[in-house]
């Protein structure tokens, strides 16, 4: 518990719309200020809730909402004598139903673990409680994290912010969705195949996949080679989302792998001169992925907001032979996603609970042997050396965050895009693979809407253990691109 030189409440009447639509840094700057409380803060925000989460079904596994204003309550008695948590101190918090919080059920999606009540927190959930926030329930996710669509058989779907017919994305889409929507200020999500980049670019937000060990992820019983899914943050500003990050990121003696940087370095100010930056533009490797027109067309015309900024952007032809790399990617997820569920699969009852693109990936991965694993990782090692040769030329690269614009909600996956079959229930995510095989940081940023008014993103990736570079590059992005502050019509 910090202590901190406080000011007396202030008697400003603050309406809840006006709360909600604060910025994260806003909305922290207010509480310490005491011009508003945090039980005002929970009320705001439950009632935005109240208001949009049965439309959308974003916020999942809530608590008794008595008792979330009680420990607001709480959170303003210490204010009153000067002691705070950290900037977060009040915040209302919904973490992503895939990670651990000690006493709430944390389902992952999952009808095999319904009941699943954790006796531990995450070391993300304790960073979060330790910034004394309240968390008010969990944000829904696909079962087990599987898929770039939020559905599951324990909450149902997740609808997009901007439509709900259609597909809010995934893994975070619950959390894409409280966020865009102002049911949290901010909030945490996670991302293996993209899934803190397609749902913010659905979603109209940013979502930033932070550096391989920049966010310790554990305890788990795996700290070496679970490689490919990290934690990260979601918000509707680059200062927010590197706030977040702050609070998420730094050394954990349980994540071996983890970072030692100092995380507060991410709370500077991101001001940067971007002028003969040079940005290369991946678009669809050559015409590799399949992606719609319309997708294309919108981030082409976005990237005049970096040659608006000084930034020199080129074509980047194609470097990597891709299909191996997707063999490489399927190799290794289908390797983790049997370490993670293959108790699961073996018992018949709890099998019987899986969906079926679990119970595939499963059997993928008991397909493939030691030589498949070894020929896997050497293409990753190529991968990324291939790069940094990029990198050497190039500051930043950029592709679309998505193949396609979002489509119906009761659709599992699309079967084709742009007229070409996909052949797996995540071949229409392939964009956001090279990122994750890499782990260099990558974020999505709002890029524009198609005809139908959906939104869009674009992902840049950066150099390794750049992320406070891409956060700057957002910054820089977020003042100069109209379109990322538009409100859903949901607000208006």
């Amino acid at each position: 518990m910090q202590n901190t030189a406080l000011p007396p409440a202030a008697t400003h009447s603050m309406t809840q719309q006006e709360i909600v639509q604060w910025s994260a840094i806003e909305l922290s700057r207010r509480i310490h200020a005491r011009d508003v409380s945090c039980v005002e803060v929970m009320e705001a925000f439950l009632a935005q809730i109240d208001r949009l989460n049965p439309t959308v079904n974003a916020v999942v596994a809530r608590v008794d909402p008595a008792w979330a204003i009680d420990q607001a309550r709480e959170r303003d008695v210490l204010l009153s004598q000067g002691l705070s948590g950290g900037w977060m101190h009040g915040f209302p918090q919904a973490p992503k139903d895939l990670t651990a919080v000690a006493g709430m059920v944390t389902t992952m999606g999952s009808r095999a673990l319904a009941r699943n009540v954790p006796a531990h927190d995450s070391i993300m959930a304790e960073r979060l409680r330790r910034q004394g926030t309240v968390f008010i329930g969990k944000t829904n996710t696909p079962e087990f994290g599987l898929g770039s669509h939020t559905y599951n058989q324990v909450y149902g779907i997740t609808r997009n912010a901007w439509n709900p017919a259609l597909s809010a994305g995934g893994s975070s889409g619950g959390t894409a969705v409280a966020v865009a929507l102002q049911m949290l200020p901010v909030a945490d999500g996670s991302d293996m195949m993209g899934s803190l980049r397609n749902p913010a670019a659905w979603n109209n937000i940013y979502g930033l996949r932070p550096s391989l060990g920049r966010v310790p992820y554990g305890p788990t019983g795996d700290v070496f080679f679970q490689q490919l899914g990290t934690e990260g943050p979601m918000a509707r500003s680059p200062q927010d989302l590197a706030w977040l990050l702050a609070t998420q990121a730094g050394y954990d003696p349980r994540a071996p792998l983890s970072l030692q940087d100092d995380p507060a370095g991410f709370t500077q100010p991101l001001h940067r001169d971007y002028r003969q930056m040079r940005i290369g533009w991946l678009g669809d490797f050559g015409g590799y992925l399949a992606v719609e027109p319309e997708v294309m067309a919108v981030n082409e015309r976005a990237l005049n907001t970096f040659r608006n900024l000084g930034c020199q952007v080129e074509a980047v032809q194609p470097f990597f032979p891709m299909e191996a790399l997707w063999e490489c990617w399927c190799t290794l997820r289908s390797m983790i996603v049997t370490g993670n569920l293959g108790q699961l699969y073996a018992n018949a009852a709890t099998r019987a609970l899986l969906k079926p693109e679990a119970i595939w990936e499963v059997e993928q991965g008991h397909g493939r042997g030691v030589a498949d694993i070894n020929r896997a990782t050497a293409t990753r090692a190529r991968w990324y050396q291939a790069l940094l040769a990029q990198f050497a030329e190039y500051d930043f690269l950029v592709l679309p965050s998505s193949q396609i614009a979002p489509f119906p909600a009761e659709e599992h996956w699309p079967k084709t895009v742009a007229g070409r079959a996909m052949d797996t229930y995540h071949r229409w995510m392939e964009v956001v693979i090279g990122p994750t095989l890499a782990g260099v940081p990558a974020a999505s940023l709002p890029s524009g809407f198609t005809a139908d008014g959906l939104p869009l993103g674009l992902q840049v990736i950066a150099p390794p253990r750049s992320d406070f570079a891409l956060l700057q590059l957002a910054a820089a992005w977020h003042e100069a691109f109209a379109p990322a502050h538009s409100t859903s019509p949901l607000l208006r």
